[in-house]
């Protein structure tokens, strides 16, 4: 995790970042480490429609996979990697999926 969240830091080295954590193991050990310009804020337990993801995946599979057949697991991978290049390249939109109110309440 610790690898993890070194690489996500290096990728995005001039923004401020929160990352929204359950409670796995490796997201509360004590030897995590958290680069500076990165917030950890953990979900309350048993409490995944609180996880921003949720809605991240339900958009994934509203607009790109549903009433769709694949003929390889292949054709399956190309589409979910050019539909996180297209979330990816539009960052207004996944703030629009992800940013609940109560995580904006953790960056203020």
């Amino acid at each position: 995790m610790s690898r993890f969240l070194e690489l996500t830091a290096h990728a995005f080295p001039d923004e401020r970042l929160i990352m929204v954590l359950d409670g796995a193991g490796w997201h509360v050990a004590k030897a995590l480490a958290v680069p500076d310009h990165l917030r950890l804020v953990r979900q309350p337990p048993y409490s995944p429609e609180l996880n921003p993801v949720e809605r991240l995946w339900l958009a994934l599979r509203q607009q790109y996979f549903a009433n769709r057949m694949f003929a390889t697991l292949g054709a399956v991978t190309d589409q979910l990697k050019m539909a996180t290049e297209e979330l990816a390249a539009n960052p207004g939109t996944v703030r629009s999926l992800t940013l609940f109110p109560w995580i904006e309440l953790c960056v203020l």
